[in-house]
C-alpha cells in the first residue's frame, strides 16, 4: 500500500515551490544573458568588412493559444527568425540574425561590405 503522507503532509508544497523557483530561475537567467549580450554589442566596435553570403536559414516557431477559460476557439501563430551566414576574407564565418526584409534581399553568393557590431547585424552593401 502506497503512503500519501508525502503529498498531503507538505511534500506537494515543497515540490511546487522547487518547480516555481526552477522556472523563475530559468526566466531570470535568460533575461540576464540577453542584457549581457546587448551590453557586449553596445561596447563592441562597429566594423565593416568584405564578406560573402554563404548560407541563409529560417527558424520557424509555432505557438498554440488555447481558447481560454470560457472555452473559446484557440488559435495558432507562427513566427520566423531569420539568420544569414557570412564568410569574411580571412575565411571565418559568422551567423547573424537579420530582419525578414534583409533576408529576402540577400542571396547566397552575394559579395560586398558587411557592417556589424558584436553579434548585431547592421547592414550589407553589395559591390
Amino acid at each position: 500500500m502506497m503512503s500519501t503522507g508525502f503529498f498531503f503532509g507538505g511534500g506537494f508544497k515543497i515540490l511546487f515551490m522547487l518547480m516555481f523557483l526552477l522556472v523563475f530561475g530559468m526566466i531570470l537567467f535568460t533575461i540576464i544573458r540577453g542584457i549581457g549580450q546587448w551590453n557586449r554589442n553596445n561596447h563592441s566596435p562597429r566594423l565593416t568588412v568584405r564578406a560573402t553570403v554563404v548560407s541563409k536559414r529560417g527558424d520557424v516557431s509555432h505557438h498554440h493559444h488555447s481558447g481560454g477559460p470560457n472555452g473559446g476557439v484557440g488559435h495558432t501563430t507562427t513566427s520566423t527568425t531569420y539568420y544569414v551566414t557570412f564568410q569574411v576574407e580571412s575565411g571565418d564565418r559568422m551567423e547573424l540574425h537579420v530582419s525578414g526584409s534583409e533576408y529576402g534581399m540577400l542571396v547566397e553568393g552575394d559579395a560586398g561590405d558587411l557592417t556589424f557590431q558584436g553579434t548585431r547585424y547592421l547592414g550589407f552593401e553589395r559591390s
